[in-house]
Order: C-alpha cells, then structure tokens, then sequence
C-alpha cells in the first residue's frame, strides 16, 4: 500500500468484522514471533491470548467454512458466463485453492485449540497473564527458563501451540484479499465533512474502504448498516479538546467491496 494513504475499513457484517480483527492480531503475532527478544516472545504470547479469546467466543472454523462456500457459489456462477472478460484459468485456479482450504479445515476434527489444555506450560502462562505482570521469574520459573531458551526452540513451541489457529487463519487471509480485490472505487467529496453512502441491497455488500490522503489533517468515523452508511471526517482533538468533525469539504476514495 502507498505509505502517502491511510485506509480505512468498515466491515458491513459481523462475520468480516471477526475476521479482520483476527487478522490485526495475527500480523501483530507473527511480527513478534519473528522477533528474537524475550520482549517479542512475550508480546507474541499475549497477542496468541487475544487471538485464542476470540475462537473461543466465536465458531471461527464453521464460519470460515461457510465463507469459503459462499465464495464457491459466486465464482460457480461467474464459471458458467460466456463472459469473455473472465480468466477461466485463473478462475479454476481459485475454484482449486478454496477447496483444498475448504477440506483442510473440514479435516481439523473439534474444535480448535483443544490440543492446547494438555500443555501445562502454556495453560500456566495463560493463567497467569491474566494478572497483571504476574509472569514474573519467581511467579513462573518454569515460563523464565523457556524465555532463556535459544531461539529454535522458543520458535518449535510457537508453532506447534499455533499450528491450528494459523491454518485456519491462512483461509481468513485468502478470503479477505477476495474481498478487498472486488472494491469498486470511486473519487468522492465528503460536503462539510460528512458522507452518507446508500448501498444497493441487492448486492452482497461486505466491506466499505475509505483511503485519504496523509496530508489531509482528519481521521475517518464510518457508521451504518446493509442499507447506508454515514462517513465523518473528524479533525484531532487540539488543546484537550474534543474531535469535531470537520467544516471543509474533503475529497476520498471510496471502494466498495461486493465480494
């Protein structure tokens, strides 16, 4: 992405929404388990925490699964067009790939995780981060040691306490970049601020994507629903004040992912 843009991403159903939440936390993951500090290793487990949090709460498999088929059933649609535009081997290619992904995960028998309740060291860990800086040496003395460890083996435990997780998560990561490649962009201006986006209810609309210029001195607020969309551009609090949204008219991009 062009380092002279900030993109913003407003997920019109709560399943993309889980999603890409999953994806921030494990970009942040995977950055510190590349790390070789017992600062990044640290980090990285609390940020697996996080990630274990939210399959918890949410059936992440069942729902990749469903997405995967979704998709299936578009691209089935758009194989039996005439249409001459379509890469047909590209197409089939993809068709290939989201099934393969769509086996994978119906193999992975229960529910994701469960390996992790036999691994007394991680269960200690993840009890005791639950308590504020209650990991350290003299509270985990068995957590310290790991920590000391050389990096080989630091990165062997990650992986195999991750496995699960990421192969579900390599899926999220196919799924999202359908999504964000099916944008349709459009040059807009936000009159005094403020934008308000009618949707076509008849398409399956997923994502909404605002990307500003960094010169442009305002953060984006997006709100709404299937049916419409309210996008604010709000000025940075000065002086302890609050944000206000902007009085000037504000020129964007607005994509609209349909995918």
């Amino acid at each position: 992405m062009n380092d002279n843009f900030i993109t913003y991403e407003f997920p019109l159903n709560e399943r993309i929404r889980v999603f890409i939440r999953l994806e921030q936390l494990f970009i942040q993951f995977e950055h510190h388990t590349q790390g070789k500090t017992t600062a990044d290793k640290r980090a990285a487990l609390i940020i697996f925490f996080d990630i274990i949090a939210i399959f918890k709460r949410n059936d992440i498999k069942s729902e990749t699964i469903k997405e995967i088929e979704r998709h299936v059933n578009i691209l089935n649609k758009i194989a039996v067009t005439s249409n001459e535009n379509v890469d047909t081997i590209k197409l089939q290619g993809i068709l290939t790939k989201l099934g393969e992904l769509s086996q994978q995960l119906y193999a992975m028998n229960g529910k994701v995780g469960t390996h992790l309740s036999e691994n007394d060291l991680f269960q200690s860990i993840m009890q005791r981060s639950a308590i504020p800086g209650g990991t350290c040496s003299f509270d985990l003395p068995e957590f310290h040691y790991w920590l000391s460890q050389d990096e080989p083996t630091r990165i062997k435990d990650l992986n195999l306490w991750s496995q699960p997780f990421t192969a579900v998560f390599s899926a999220i990561r196919i799924i999202l970049d359908f999504i964000r490649s099916s944008r349709h962009v459009t040059q807009e201006v936000a009159q005094a601020g403020f934008f308000q986006l009618t949707l076509d209810t008849s398409l399956p609309n997923q994502l909404i994507i605002v990307t500003l210029d960094k010169m442009q001195p305002y953060f984006v607020e997006i709100s709404g629903g299937k049916h419409r969309c309210a996008i604010r551009f709000m000025n940075p609090p000065q002086n302890k004040l609050r944000p206000a949204q902007s009085s000037e008219n504000v020129s964007f991009s607005l994509g609209c992912c349909i995918f």
